[in-house]
Formats: C-alpha cells, sequence, structure tokens
C-alpha cells in the first residue's frame, strides 16, 4: 500500500513510464507514423497536459522509446553472451547465443522491432542521444569477432575489399582497431554479418519466412552459420553448447 498519498502516475519518472508504455501499445496498432501525444494520452488515460510535461513532443516520445528499444534488445544479447562466456562457449557459440536472444526479443517486441528496424517515421530524425544505445548490438558482435581473431578462432578471408578502407572512423573505434593481415578487412566482414543479421529478423519478424521453410528457428540458426562464414568464423549446430 502507498502510505504516501501519492501514485506512480504523481512522479514524473513513474509518469514517463505510463506514457511509454501505452505508447507502445499503440506502436502494435498505429504504427510509429500514426503515433500522437493526443493518441498517447487517451490510451494511458492521462490528461493531454501530463503527457506533455514528461513528453513536450511526439519526437521525445520517440526517441525515448527508440532509446529503450536498443537498450532493450542489446541487454538481451549482453546477458546471452555472459552467460555463453561464464560456461566457457567458443565464439561461434556465443555469436549463436546472442543472435539468438535478439531474435526471441525481436518476435515478442514486433512493434518496437519495426520502430528501430523498420521504415523510417515521416518528419522524425532520431537524434544524437540514440547513437550510443544503437552501437550496443554492434558492439556486442564486435566484441564476439574479435574475441575470435585474438582466440585464433577465425579462418583467413578468401576475398580481399578492393581498394582502401570502406570504414569510418567510429567504426574501426568500437571494434578497437583495424587487425594486421590477413584479417585487415574484418570490421568491413562483421558490417556484413550484423547486416545480414537484421535483414534475416526483419525476414521472420514480418513473416516472410513461414512460406518458405519448414522451421524458422532452425532456418535461422542456419543463416546465422552461413552469415558467420563471411568473418571466417564457425558455428556449429546441433551440438550441446549451443
Amino acid at each position: 500500500m502507498d502510505l504516501s498519498g501519492t501514485s506512480a502516475t504523481d512522479e514524473p519518472t513513474g509518469r514517463a513510464e505510463v506514457v511509454k508504455g501505452a505508447a507502445r501499445r499503440l506502436l502494435g496498432t498505429v504504427g510509429a507514423g500514426g503515433l500522437s501525444l493526443e493518441a498517447v494520452a487517451g490510451e494511458s488515460g492521462l490528461a493531454l497536459a501530463e503527457v506533455e510535461a514528461v513528453f513536450p513532443g511526439r519526437d521525445d516520445l520517440l526517441t525515448a522509446l527508440v532509446v529503450d528499444a536498443y537498450n532493450g534488445s542489446a541487454a538481451v544479447m549482453e546477458q546471452a553472451d555472459h552467460e555463453a562466456r561464464e560456461a566457457g562457449a567458443p565464439a561461434g557459440a556465443r555469436l549463436l547465443a546472442v543472435t539468438r536472444a535478439l531474435r526471441e526479443w525481436s518476435l515478442g517486441h514486433a512493434a518496437e522491432f519495426a520502430l528501430i528496424y523498420g521504415s523510417p517515421v515521416p518528419g522524425y530524425h532520431a537524434p544524437p542521444e540514440t547513437v550510443l544505445p544503437a552501437s550496443r548490438t554492434p558492439a556486442v558482435l564486435g566484441g564476439i569477432v574479435r574475441a575470435a581473431l585474438e582466440g585464433g578462432e577465425l579462418a583467413p578471408p578468401r576475398r580481399a575489399v578492393p581498394g582502401p578502407p570502406l570504414l569510418l572512423p567510429a567504426a574501426v573505434e568500437l571494434f578497437g582497431g583495424v587487425p594486421g593481415a590477413p584479417f585487415s578487412d574484418i570490421i568491413e566482414r562483421g558490417i556484413v554479418l550484423w547486416s545480414s543479421l537484421v535483414g534475416l529478423l526483419v525476414f521472420q519478424v514480418f513473416s516472410r519466412t513461414h512460406d518458405s521453410v519448414r522451421d524458422e528457428a532452425v532456418f535461422f540458426d542456419y543463416a546465422v552459420a552461413v552469415a558467420a562464414e563471411a568473418v571466417g568464423l564457425e558455428v556449429r549446430l546441433g551440438e550441446k553448447n549451443d
């Protein structure tokens, strides 16, 4: 019992959570493009002025939802990787564990997945505060690839990136520097792995593979293993430590 005489919605933090919860429910019905503070106020049971007190504009609310989605999805990956490392799993098993965790989150939070990986929201431009949360997912993947490189678990690439390096400084910094030959293009390959993972999840979350494969979960594991070959990492399927 709350003896203070106030409810969770009386505090700014509590009210913000109520507003975001209502907004997430609406994401599944009207989509991010149809989100408005008026609709959120109606869904939450709060007055419009109460909603505006914590999120003055629609974009402020969208930014909070984007940050939460990136952080929430990355957190389950980080936890899965921690557990895999604690169990002494090799890099391939770690990769499978974190991608499975992201798949489970994505299927269970389809509207939030669409918010961060679907079509851009008309008129919305993500501000700088979304960059760090968004970087957590590639950071998990990059950490696994880096561990595989340092542990001698990567096979040398069969194809080199033509011409000069294709990377921006931020990508190099996130990975911790460019390795020497024959792995000098491993960051580019890691980006291929990352983009392949997101594309695979888009297909599964939006039901693009359900009429093509018998078992989407098994196909997901297979596809991750195939994508991992691009970085020279072996993902062994069907083993107990997976």
